[in-house]
């Protein structure tokens, strides 16, 4: 087994690369490549995924060990027009070659990845697609040859639903699926019952001690404060936490709220948000541990990377009540409460902040969940048994 090649194919790939899928995608390939596998990964030559732009040069290259294969992307995506015809065609009938389209304007756009990748197939013991959602998942799964998994990394939106997605998920042979809300969502709408799956998700490392505890106060941060990490957006749910943060604040008046990570829309200018934009792994644990609460906002996430390595570093989450696979990680591990609007977020953080028992002992717990179900050990050894399912060995 440790010699088998596996190829991965995803929309962007690199250290700058810190979306949610992208991130995963290496790290999984980091991962297997330490336990002797021959990994390579096919991916553009794009950075940003609002516009496509491409920004990497173009040809093979290595990051970690692992080889990695880029193409250009062929046109950059013109985001308010594709808003709009996802709008039209999301809610009104429309034919399939207006599907195509919408892929096509979807992006990332790379004919010359899906030529490579059809050419190239043949080579590798199995392929493995991140994210149902793109141009080269689409067409990727269906010209390249070989044994081939998907990592859906899906929720519950619009372009799940659109006719297209009944093929994407009849190709596969396996499926590795994020949490068991996921799996469960997608076996809703796909007949998966006879394809073969297994609960992965990513591994999160659980610091061997407590974080820094100067970390906070370096970046001016002395009082008590929640934290939010991740891409700040309409889209994340961000709006809606902040609005509620400003309104929960007139109870608690030296609470602040943090945010980490790509600034995507305005924020208010108070002196209690501070945005801190990009901050190395090790501050951000620092940050996390020192955080009251971290906040997870968005209404579509399939796992939630921020919200495991929040409970890693034994803080609770605070999660919104219709995104299921967060609300199962704060239910099922005990770890975190969830809200649907601006009363219940209030009522949610209040209790948090008031009961300090209750919120040590939810970070012990969340500590404890990630431990048993998310740590890499377990999450390549998955990997491996999904190999030996589709290579017979």
């Amino acid at each position: 087994m440790s010699q088998k090649k596996i190829a991965f194919i995803v929309q962007r790939y690199g250290r700058e690369v810190m979306g949610g899928s992208e991130l995963h995608c290496r790290q999984v390939a980091e991962r297997l490549t330490a336990a002797g596998f021959d990994c390579t990964v096919y991916t553009t030559c794009a950075k940003d995924y609002i516009t496509w732009k491409n920004e990497y040069s173009p040809g093979e290259s290595f990051l970690d060990g692992i080889c990695i294969k880029r193409y250009p992307v062929d046109k950059e995506r013109d985001i308010q027009a594709f808003n709009t015809f996802s709008d039209s065609i999301f809610h009104r009938p429309h034919s399939a070659e207006e599907e195509i389209r919408w892929m096509e304007m979807q992006g990332p756009s790379s004919p010359a990845l899906i030529q490579s990748l059809e050419e190239e197939s043949g080579r590798y013991d199995v392929l493995i697609f991140f994210t149902y959602l793109y141009f080269n998942t689409y067409w990727g799964l269906k010209r390249a040859k070989g044994r081939k998994i998907l990592v859906p990394t899906a929720h519950d939106e619009p372009a799940l639903h659109l006719d297209m997605m009944t093929e994407v998920f009849s190709i596969p042979e396996a499926f590795i699926y994020n949490t068991t809300a996921e799996r469960d969502m997608l076996k809703r709408y796909f007949s998966l019952d006879e394809v073969y799956g297994d609960i992965v998700g990513v591994g999160v490392p659980v610091p061997d001690g407590p974080s820094e505890s100067t970390i906070p106060s370096r970046y001016g941060l002395f009082s008590p404060y929640i934290l939010y990490a991740g891409r700040i957006e309409e889209g994340k749910g961000c709006g809606t936490m902040i609005d509620a943060f400003l309104d929960v604040r007139r109870r608690f008046p030296d609470l602040s709220l943090v945010l980490i990570g790509k600034k995507l829309m305005k924020l208010p200018d108070h002196p209690h948000i501070r945005y801190l934009g990009f901050v190395p792994p090790d501050d951000k644990n620092g940050l996390m541990a020192g955080a009251r609460v971290t906040v997870h906002p968005s209404p579509y996430e399939s796992l939630c990377m921020a919200a495991l390595e929040s409970l890693a570093v034994e803080t609770p989450i605070l999660v919104r009540e219709g995104t299921d696979p967060l609300r199962r990680h704060a239910v099922d591990g005990r770890c975190g409460l969830y809200f649907s609007d601006s009363a219940d977020f209030g009522e949610a953080l209040s209790l948090l902040l008031k009961n300090e028992k209750l919120r040590l002992k939810m970070g012990e717990n969340g500590r404890r969940y990630v431990e048993d179900n998310y740590s890499w050990e377990a999450v390549v050894d998955k990997y491996k048994k999904v190999f030996c399912h589709l290579l017979g060995t």
